[in-house]
């Protein structure tokens, strides 16, 4: 590996000396360190994220990573440094950063692979997500039908506030807070939550990764016209509204995480369940 995209979260690297002694560790080595351009808002700038690198070290939390994967859309490894709270994606902790910068170097990591979604609305452009796609009201607070189709079959009506489709590593998100299963991440599967359903017989549904999903926005009550947001991560939200569609289905993209240490996925959720 010789050049390295580093992306920092401000708000946790408040003074940068993380930054700069993972810099300064890999330019000893003779290795590029890229980093990240932001605009006014400490975002990153889209058009600025490099293609042509062999691994991003993000230096923040679980979201910072996410956001990364989504941008790099490639084939590109992602180690993330925990800055915050236990996570289930970063991988080092502060104090062990000499030693993860020489197992890198020294190609002593495995590569985890995860699953990414894809969603698609008509005359619009894709976009993907590591956790998942999130269809939920906009404006005031009212029920909304979605009307679900699986592989152009119809599955079911829901009166719901949203409806949530997850993949194995976003099972952990929303979608665990919203009553839906937890799912081992490197699966390659999808689930499909809604939120705060008017029905007291629904539960989630689980997918084949190769299944396509199409959430429909239905009629409101006496016909009025219902309006929707589409997320993506969290972010990126599009508008749609009474008789749109968005596709959903397993992307071709996937986000490759660089892993270090030997603690199962179970032994994070079971510190994060005790509040770890």
């Amino acid at each position: 590996m010789e050049r390295f995209y580093i992306v920092t979260n401000d708000g946790k690297d408040r003074d940068g000396a993380v930054t700069r002694q993972i810099c300064r560790l890999l330019e000893q080595e003779g290795k590029t360190c890229i980093l990240a351009r932001k605009d006014a808002e400490k975002n990153i700038i889209p058009s600025s994220v490099p293609q042509d690198v062999d691994c991003a070290i993000v230096i923040g939390g679980d979201g910072s990573l996410i956001e990364v994967a989504r941008l790099l859309k490639s084939e590109v490894p992602i180690l993330g440094v925990n800055m915050g709270t236990l996570g289930y994606l970063t991988e080092v902790e502060p104090s062990r950063i000499g030693e993860a910068v020489s197992r890198i170097l020294a190609g002593d990591f495995a590569i985890e692979e995860r699953m990414m979604l894809e969603g698609i609305f008509p005359g619009g452009e894709p976009d993907v997500a590591l956790n998942d796609i999130v269809v939920s009201r906009k404006g005031d607070l009212r029920l909304i039908r979605f009307n679900l189709y699986v592989n152009g079959a119809f599955l079911n009506a829901y009166e719901a506030d949203g409806i949530i489709v997850s993949t194995p590593t976003g099972s952990t998100a929303y979608n665990l807070s919203a009553g839906g299963p937890v799912v081992e991440p490197t699966a390659e599967l999808m689930v499909m939550t809604p939120i705060c359903s008017h029905a007291l017989n629904t539960s989630s549904i689980v997918l084949s990764a190769e299944d396509e999903i199409v959430i429909e926005i239905g009629e409101g009550r006496n016909g009025k016209e219902q309006e929707v947001c589409v997320a993506f991560d969290g972010a990126d939200t599009v508008v749609l509204r009474t008789g749109d569609r968005v596709r959903i289905r397993k992307s071709r993209h996937v986000t490759r995480l660089i892993k270090l240490n030997k603690v199962s996925f179970l032994e994070i959720l079971r510190r994060k369940m005790k509040g770890n």
